[in-house]
């Protein structure tokens, strides 16, 4: 199920829109099948009363994980993680709903994190700071973390390049902008000439 192209704004293009990898609901699945492997070796290995409990108890076990299963994929198909030319959505929910949207002009920094389990199966967290140092947004279960890094980086790359800045920005609003400026010059998201024409744009 893709994100709903209606929520999208004027002139607004798509660059992203997966859900969470699979091992967002991969412990659940996993229990689910070992309580049925469980169950079915220990009916083998009982009798009488034991296995009758044994029956009862592992059925209400499958019971449970399985439920516990089926929320998890449900979430799984109604959370997305949207990358955008204007901005980051990580949206969760069909009733209850809930979700982040950060605008591509404020991200100061994009980072990816895997243990070695996680780049195993290829699964990460993407560290989305904007704003500060405070203003951090962690997107867990990311599918080829470092792949979605440079997607971001495109994004932020073709803003920046495009000079699609908002509106009269104050002056601390002007150092800050500067500072994120230099910051995607050094990381190498912009080049020096864009640098140099986005900072004669803030100071015109």
């Amino acid at each position: 199920m893709p994100f709903p192209t209606k929520n999208l704004n004027d002139g607004e293009q798509m660059m992203l829109d997966v859900h969470p990898h699979w091992w967002f609901y991969g412990p659940s699945a996993l229990f689910l099948a070992g309580s049925m492997i469980v169950t079915i070796f220990l009916l083998g290995k009982t009798s009488g009363f034991l296995e009758n409990a044994v029956k009862y108890l592992g059925v209400a076990t499958i019971i449970v994980s399985a439920a516990l299963c089926v929320v998890q994929v449900v979430k799984w198909r109604t959370t997305y993680f949207v990358v955008t030319n204007q901005r980051l959505i990580d949206r969760q929910g069909v009733v209850a709903r809930s979700g982040v949207e950060i605008p591509v002009r404020s991200v100061d920094n994009v980072n990816f994190t895997q243990s070695i389990f996680e780049r195993l199966i290829g699964v990460g967290k993407i560290v989305i700071e904007s704003g500060g140092q405070d203003s951090k947004q962690v997107i867990p279960y990311v599918s080829r973390p470092e792949e979605v890094q440079k997607i971001i980086h495109d994004s932020i790359h073709r803003f920046r390049g495009n000079g699609e800045f908002e509106g009269a920005p104050s002056f601390s609003g002007v150092a800050r902008e500067l500072e994120r400026l230099e910051a995607l010059r050094d990381r190498g998201t912009i080049t020096d000439e864009e640098f140099e024409a986005q900072k004669r744009r803030l100071l015109d």
